[in-house]
């Protein structure tokens, strides 16, 4: 212990006073004299930074530090932490998340994109009220043996649905639409491990920054919601009194399918924008991005900022015109008038047919209903947000081209334009061939990547924040 002593005595002669430092971590690798903890615990000493990133303490004049190993000091510096936290046992702070943080929530934006475009199927094979239970657990399992079966069919038989809609349906019918909802609850089930179980790890890991737990965490909550949503919409659909009334058809609410998509929407959009912002940041962290400070005064010139807003009214609208396309759905609205761009006898149907009494239920006031329950209303108002965005994003396109965009937000750009046409033909098409399930599930699906691609071009110019 002499020997240590002297040498520590050494060393508090030899420290420079510019600063404490924490040794603890430095020491818990390779060497395994407790002894030598203490001492550099006690003692002060200042780090030099080596052109490789890496900080490595000033050993000179250290009769301590001489002894140990170079390697045991190398710890990685990186501007995706905050260089604030250098007190013992406190770890330091993230100023960015994890790249992983990024491909995972891209993964789950895919992955909703997927199941939008499933559950639209379900729809439009009228297979979404085929399963008339809401068992988050112990539906999980598909049906195996015949008896399970038929105790489904028999459940189904009670509700409206069976009587009304799928009258006579085999057993075997049945199997192919019970499997079309069960497949959307389990990828949607599958979704809910993919988003929790993921984040819950890189929570505890540290891999998150403070606000990035705070979007996981109202991401979740909208996910939990959008489950909830699911089976309230479904319910709607197997109300008893909708067999009862000779002029209703077994069906969701309208209301509640709009709701259910536009659930998943923010979904997906959020996943998507989160995505995208952790890798911008990581590439700004770690200085990667090419002329930084040039990128970010074009990207706050007022020319450029008053595009960004046009374009984010415009990224609203397109969201609008998805929506009301859910009312279309809801209300089978694409059934009739299926001509373009006529209605009938001319562009718009009577007055009367758009503003009717029926839909009021004997209530006067409640003349309003027709925006939202009259078949000819519905659609009418989707032609004309269709029409409106179609316009809306084709001028923005006019006006982008003369700008001096970044090449991403002038790819962006031209591929939001090129979704647009495609969303107006596959539109037209499904309209003209009475919505035929191909045609109508392709173009809710490029809903979803109009809708991406408007976000995409909003995230490409948003201002860069550059890390000191």
């Amino acid at each position: 212990m002499s020997l240590v002593s002297t040498l520590f005595q050494r060393t508090l002669s030899h420290a420079r006073p510019l600063g404490h430092t924490t040794f603890a971590r430095l020491f818990s690798s390779r060497s395994s004299a407790s002894v030598f903890r203490q001492a550099a615990l006690a003692g002060r000493t200042h780090f030099l930074r080596a052109s490789a990133g890496i900080r490595v303490p000033n050993r000179a004049g250290s009769p301590i530090l001489a002894h140990v190993p170079a390697h045991v000091f190398m710890r990685p510096h990186s501007s995706s932490y905050s260089s604030s936290a250098s007190t013992l046992g406190k770890p330091p702070r993230r100023t960015v998340d994890a790249p992983i943080v990024g491909y995972w929530t891209l993964f789950c934006a895919s992955m909703v994109f997927g199941i939008i475009v499933w559950g639209g199927l379900t729809r439009l094979t009228e297979s979404g009220l085929s399963i008339v239970e809401w068992a988050p657990i112990t539906g999980a399992k598909l049906p195996t043996s015949d008896a399970q079966w038929e105790a489904e069919f028999e459940k189904y038989k009670q509700f409206p649905e069976y009587h009304k809609v799928h009258i006579g349906i085999t057993l075997d019918d049945f199997k192919k639409i019970y499997f079309m909802e069960w497949f959307h609850r389990n990828i949607g089930r599958l979704f809910g491990v993919v988003y929790l179980l993921p984040a819950a790890y890189f929570v505890s890991k540290g891999l998150v920054t403070r606000a990035g737990v705070a979007k996981i965490g109202g991401l979740g909550l909208l996910l939990l919601g959008q489950g909830a949503m699911g089976w309230y919409m479904v319910a709607s659909g197997l109300e008893k009194e909708l067999g009862e009334r000779p002029d209703a058809v077994p069906r969701v609410s309208q209301y509640r399918l709009t709701s259910h998509l536009s659930l998943a929407y923010l979904l997906y959009a959020g996943l998507s924008l989160y995505g995208w912002n952790v890798f911008r940041a990581n590439r700004l962290a770690r200085n990667k991005v090419a002329n930084a400070e040039a990128l970010r005064a074009l990207l706050l010139k007022p020319t450029i900022v008053s595009f960004r807003r046009k374009i984010t009214a415009a990224t609203l609208l397109v969201g609008t015109t998805c929506l009301s396309g859910a009312m279309v759905a809801g209300l089978d609205a694409g059934l009739i008038y299926n001509e373009f761009p006529m209605m009938g006898l001319g562009p718009v149907p009577p007055l009367t047919e758009l503003w009717n009494a029926f839909y009021a239920r004997g209530n006067p006031d409640d003349m309003w209903r027709n925006l939202s329950e009259n078949p000819t209303t519905v659609q009418l108002e989707h032609r004309v947000l269709a029409m409106t965005t179609f316009f809306t994003l084709s001028a923005l396109w006019w006006q982008g081209r003369r700008l001096p965009l970044p090449r991403a937000a002038r790819v962006m750009l031209h591929t939001m334009y090129g979704f647009a046409w495609l969303q107006v033909a596959l539109g037209i098409s499904t309209l003209v061939n009475f919505v035929p399930i191909a045609y109508a599930s392709a173009h809710q699906a490029n809903s979803v990547l109009l809708l991406a691609s408007a976000l995409g071009l909003y995230h490409t110019l948003r201002p860069l924040r550059l890390l000191k």
